[in-house]
């Protein structure tokens, strides 16, 4: 499916081109426009739109707050509004895209289509402002957002080579998390925690946590890694029998022969005719694992702190085989779950953060769930023993 944008201007294709060629990034020309595009309306928005919204949409809450909370809201505004847009954006063209439906499983690491570039370069606008943010306040969120910045802007750049475009949408949807994480520490700020909003929405994060990230985001992995191995033996195969007079060109094993906007998929096939480099899918492969790896280590947490919240020695029943004190406190604990999805929701945030701030504990995500929770078992304990 071609690009549903204009295309960019003269000026600007003229000028990006030939950096585009030197870097290796054809397909950045086609859309170098959306990438400045996305940046700058990300800028708009933490700069200009969430400080001079906030304050009227929250009056009570937002001027109060001190000027790092300020910065740190403002960051989640655009947070919110980019993982909602690009989430909508990716769906849309893995429903709507019949040319990326098409694809095999060669042109899934070597095709392309304008709306999955489309994509890609709304995602790389992102990016690029994350990027700048981090920089700027490096050290207030620390090295290690810097470098997330970093090396999504660079597996993401893959997409313009062009390499697995067809994955941009699909990875994407890793997001679809985001809007429930920014809405649950939004709610803390507004003095809703504990609130029956943050309970659903928590219990949203959650669902949408497990189902996108670990069985989504699994799944695809696993996809992606058949796809690129079987490139890859093509790539070694095509290159054993090569000679300097017959260079490795895959372009025909890999392209099926189409008409219409179809064949925009092989536009860039004289970029990647000589197959894919091993160390591309290495770097690949690894960013990857090391996501996934985050994904299941949050989630741990999350499930690790639902957990103990029902674990505890166990003591013998009662006289008369009436239940012990602490089975009694354990329906307690049942009769407050709402609470523990509500800090299991903040735990999985706290987690999710903090491998990207560094020494921010004021804007460490903190709930009164916790707290609150161990504060009304004491209390109940208290009133059984009397």
């Amino acid at each position: 499916m071609l690009d549903p944008f204009p295309p960019p201007p003269a000026w600007l294709r003229d000028f990006v081109e030939p950096w585009a060629l030197h870097y290796n990034v054809p397909a950045l020309t086609e859309h170098a426009h959306e990438v400045i595009i996305a940046f700058v309306g990300y800028l708009f928005i933490h700069f200009i739109l969430s400080p001079v919204l906030s304050p009227v949409l929250f009056p009570r809450h937002y001027p109060k707050l001190n000027p790092r909370t300020k910065l740190n809201w403002d960051v989640h505004v655009v947070s919110l509004v980019q993982s909602t847009f690009i989430n909508g954006m990716a769906l849309w063209v893995m429903f709507a895209d019949e040319d990326r439906a098409s694809m095999n499983a060669s042109e899934r690491i070597y095709g392309y289509t304008g709306a999955c570039g489309l994509v890609s370069a709304f995602a790389a606008g992102y990016f690029v402002y994350d990027l700048i943010v981090s920089t700027i306040y490096v050290k207030l969120f620390g090295i290690g957002m810097l470098f997330h910045g970093i090396s999504a802007l660079w597996v993401f750049s893959f997409g313009f080579r062009p390499f697995v475009n067809f994955y941009s949408p699909v990875f994407i949807l890793y997001e679809l998390s985001s809007p429930f994480l920014n809405i649950h520490w939004f709610l803390d700020k507004v003095n809703m925690t504990g609130s029956k909003l943050q309970w659903y929405n928590g219990m949203m994060l959650l669902f949408t946590f497990f189902t996108c990230r670990l069985l989504w985001g699994t799944y695809q992995s696993v996809a992606v890694y058949r796809d690129m191995w079987y490139a890859l033996k093509q790539t070694w195969d095509a290159t054993a029998v090569a000679t300097p007079l017959e260079p490795v060109d895959i372009t025909s094993q890999v392209f099926q022969v189409r008409g219409g906007s179809g064949s925009e998929m092989a536009k860039y096939a004289s970029f990647t005719s000589g197959g894919v480099p091993t160390w591309l899918v290495l770097t690949y492969v690894i960013s990857n694992v090391v996501l996934n790896f985050l994904n299941y280590f949050w989630f741990s947490k999350m499930v690790e702190t639902v957990l103990k919240r029902f674990r505890g020695p166990a003591e013998k029943s009662g006289p008369a085989g009436k239940p012990s004190k602490e089975e009694q406190i354990n329906l307690l604990k049942e009769d407050i779950t709402q609470k523990v999805v509500l800090e299991a929701a903040s735990k999985l945030e706290q987690e999710e953060g903090s491998p990207f701030l560094d020494g921010v504990t004021e804007e460490k995500v903190s709930s009164a769930v916790d707290s609150g929770l161990a504060e009304e078992l004491r209390k109940r304990k208290v009133q059984l023993s009397s």
